[in-house]
């Protein structure tokens, strides 16, 4: 994943984008989630692959999972 994700502050203001792309991680997850499939995407960005759309999932998978949930406490 490290080699396919990569974050620059040059780039993209230091989103974290695909390798030798402009593309941010962001931009595959919304179109994932707006219902696009990995071939929609792959149509759309000619330049990437689907293993760099694995890394993005394995990526933003990994920066969840090292988030602390804190609960909303309910004031009565």
């Amino acid at each position: 994943m490290e080699e396919r994700i990569v974050v620059n502050p040059k780039i993209m203001v230091g989103k974290p984008i695909i390798r030798g792309t402009r593309i941010p991680v962001d931009a595959i997850l919304n179109r994932l989630a707006d219902g696009m499939t990995i071939s929609d995407i792959l149509e759309e960005y000619p330049n990437i692959t689907e293993e760099d759309i694995k890394a993005a999932l394995i990526y933003v998978s990994h920066v969840i999972a090292g988030e602390q949930i804190i609960p909303m406490v309910e004031v009565a």
